[in-house]
Parts: structure tokens; C-alpha cells; sequence
């Protein structure tokens, strides 16, 4: 199945952390003995899915910690990327990093290759909140890590962030925030903290070693950040993600121009294991087992574990759902002649008093939600679908 017409992305999953965090429940796996094999199966991964064709704008190296990949390891994967799928020239290069993984000759390093955005996984800038989460690096080096990477000269940096950890207040938040805005970021993504299945921090919740935040409280911080970031400049283009506005330039935000193809239903390609690919309706994915992943591809086989074909119904309530995660919202023509709904007459109808307590707003043309209405948004889209009857 060809990818046509769209620009696609191809994400690449690098499985490797030094050590787990307690939150984080993606796949990977602390033996770095192991990275030389994975890198040649990933390879011939991507070989077998460069036969999907397309034309590529963007390439996200995510995981795992990418950036504890020897450079010899990432510029065979970066050249054998773009060998094998059609990547424009106008191009969007992503790799997440870790503090205390990158040194400045590694960020130089990413530059000659062609990598021209970083994503740091900062979390906070407070050796409290990052002893809680379980991360491996200070504060201190968090703000080198920072700085090192506009000392070489990237001018697309995003930087993460989470909120609502146990006990947290806005001055602690905003004290996070001032941090972070000291480098002037292009992008922000600032994730509320979730007690994930089987990960060590909800095995501390059920045993009582840690309270959550309640939830109006987390909901309160999420609403200050909101608008603390919208006053410094920055675009909340989706809910959990903000741009930087450059003032007097005719230039748009800094979107993440590869995320954004997950919210567009945007044909993405993964590869690596546990990586999915979308190609609208079909998804797919690869098992989370770094070693049947190898053994298969070293038999020349296909690494996927799963697929799956979206009915129409499906796609409607994809489409609904990921639509109202994003500033723009849906549009209620684009809507129509694509699904046959008319979203307008029953937004009318069942949303009104969802417009009235200022969780949502829409006019003759689309529908979005407002700062407050992104906290309740798996609500609304689901009060939308009882209501068309699709489900």
C-alpha cells in the first residue's frame, strides 16, 4: 500500500534508557550491548518499508534515550533513512534527548548530520521533582544541557515538561516555567503526570507511597500554565503542546511539524520496536521485544505484530477526537464531506451547555475548545459520538 498524496513522517523508536523512569511507561531496555544488532535490523526495517513509497517531510528519532546511540550507530541510521525514503529538502529533523546524555561535541555532531530540532527531556528544573520522577539528571545539568545546545547553534529547541506532581504549587510551576523561558524555547510540551499501569510510580501509588495531586488542583495548574505561556508569547496549539509566536515575523509559530501529522490523521511510517505506522484506514505496529524484533528481521521477516483497518465509524470518532486536542478545532464543512455528518446542527444541540460553562465554543464555521474544555476533552468527544448514534 503506497503512501500518496500527503507528506508522510517516519518515526524512528531507539529502545534504549540507562535506566527506566518511574513514570514512563514506553518501551525500552537498559543493555546497551545490544545496540549494534538493533541498529542493522533496524536498518533492514527500513528497507522493507521503504517499499510503501511517498514523499517524507519530516523524520522524529524518538524512544528511549536516542541520544545514548554512539554517533557511528546514529549516522549509519540518519544515512540509511535518507537512502531509503524520499525525504524532502525542505525537512523537519527531530531527536529527543536526555540531560547528561549530550555533550557539546554530540550536539555539533547532530548538526553536521542534518539534524536541525532537539526535544530535552527536562521534566523540571527542580532536583526535588526530578528525584520523585526518577530521572537521572539534575538540575544543573539539565540547564547546561540547554545551554549547550544554543552555544551550538540550534534555533529549534522544544523542551519538556511534566506538572501535577504530588504536593505541587503554582509558584513551584512558575518557577519551572521562568526557567525554561530564560533560553526563549521555540516549542514547549508540558504533560500532566499520569500513574501508568505496572510502572514503578503507580505500584508506589497502590501501596500508599505517593498521593496524586487532586484533581482540581492538577486542573487549576494546567489552566495557570495555559495562560502564563499564552502571555509570554506562546501558541497553545494543542493540548499539551505550545509554539513560540516570534514577534513582527511573517513566519508561523514553531509547531512541531511531525506531531502534528499524529493529530491530522497524516500518513506516519514507524520502525523500531513497538513503533506504529498509520496510513489512513490502516494502522499497524511492531511488538514490544527488542529481541524477537531482531530475529525476526535477520530471517527477513516483518517485525509487525499487529494491524488493524478503521472502519468509517472509527475514523469519525478518530478524527473527532484527535481534531478537538488542537486549537484549530473542526471544521464543520471539512467534517461533512467527509464523514456525511453534519457536526453543526448536533453541536447546537447537545453542546450548549457545554459553551455556557466555558468549556467550548464554535460559530457558523468550526468547533474547538477552550483552555478549560481541553481538560474534559475524552468527555466531550465522547457526549458528541452518544449523540450521533456512530458508536
Amino acid at each position: 500500500m503506497a503512501i500518496l498524496e500527503e507528506r508522510a513522517g517516519l518515526y524512528v523508536h531507539i529502545p534504549f534508557c540507562l535506566k527506566k523512569c518511574r513514570y514512563c511507561d514506553f518501551y525500552s531496555v537498559t543493555d546497551l550491548s545490544l545496540e549494534k544488532p538493533f541498529v542493522h535490523a533496524l536498518k533492514q526495517e527500513m528497507r522493507q518499508k521503504s517499499r510503501l513509497g511517498g514523499s517524507f517531510d519530516t523524520l522524529y528519532l524518538g524512544g528511549g534515550t536516542p541520544s545514548i546511540l554512539q554517533d557511528a550507530h546514529l549516522a549509519s541510521i540518519m544515512e540509511e533513512a535518507l537512502t531509503c525514503f524520499d525525504f524532502e529538502k525542505n525537512r523537519e529533523v527531530t531527536i529527543e534527548v536526555n540531560p547528561g546524555t549530550v555533550t557539546r561535541s554530540k550536539l555539533d555532531f547532530y548538526l553536521q548530520t542534518g539534524i536541525d530540532r532537539l526535544n530535552i527531556g527536562i521534566q523540571s528544573f527542580t532536583d526535588s521533582n526530578l528525584a520523585f520522577l526518577g530521572r537521572s539528571h539534575t538540575a544543573l545539568t539539565a540547564l547546561m544541557a540547554v545551554n549547550q545546545a544554543r552555544e551550538a547553534g540550534f534555533a529549534n529547541i522544544g523542551l519538556d515538561l511534566i506538572i501535577g506532581l504530588p504536593g505541587q504549587e503554582r509558584t513551584g510551576l512558575q518557577a519551572d516555567l521562568e526557567c525554561a523561558l530564560s533560553f526563549q524555547p521555540e516549542h514547549l510540551s508540558c504533560y500532566m503526570l499520569s500513574y501508568e499501569p505496572r510502572t514503578p510510580l503507580d505500584q508506589m501509588r497502590k501501596r500508599g507511597r505517593v498521593t496524586p495531586l487532586e484533581e482540581d488542583r492538577v486542573s487549576d495548574l494546567y489552566e495557570f500554565l495555559s495562560g502564563f505561556l499564552e502571555e509570554q508569547g506562546y501558541e497553545h496549539y494543542e493540548i499539551s503542546n505550545f509554539a513560540r509566536r516570534d514577534p513582527g515575523s511573517s513566519h508561523p509559530p514553531h509547531r512541531s511539524r511531525h506531531n502534528q501529522k499524529y493529530w491530522n490523521h497524516t500518513p506516519y511510517i514507524g520502525v523500531g520496536p513497538a513503533a506504529h505506522s498509520f496510513i489512513l484506514p490502516r494502522r499497524f505496529w511492531n511488538g514490544k521485544n527488542l529481541r524477537a524484533y531482531m530475529e525476526a528481521l535477520t530471517k527477513g521477516l516483518s517485525p509487525m505484530a499487529e494491524e488493524e483497518i478503521l472502519s468509517p465509524q472509527q475514523e469519525l470518532m478518530e478524527a473527532l477526537a484527535l481534531g478537538l486536542r488542537t486549537q484549530e478545532g473542526i471544521g464543520f464543512d471539512d467534517f461533512r464531506k467527509r464523514f456525511g455528518v453534519h457536526l453543526q446542527q448536533i453541536v447546537e444541540k447537545e453542546a450548549l451547555p457545554l459553551k455556557e460553562a466555558g468549556r467550548l465554543s464554535f460559530d457558523g464555521e468550526h468547533l474547538w475548545l477552550t483552555r478549560k474544555g481541553f481538560l474534559i476533552a475524552d468527555a466531550v468527544t465522547l457526549r458528541l459520538i452518544d449523540a450521533m448514534d456512530v458508536a
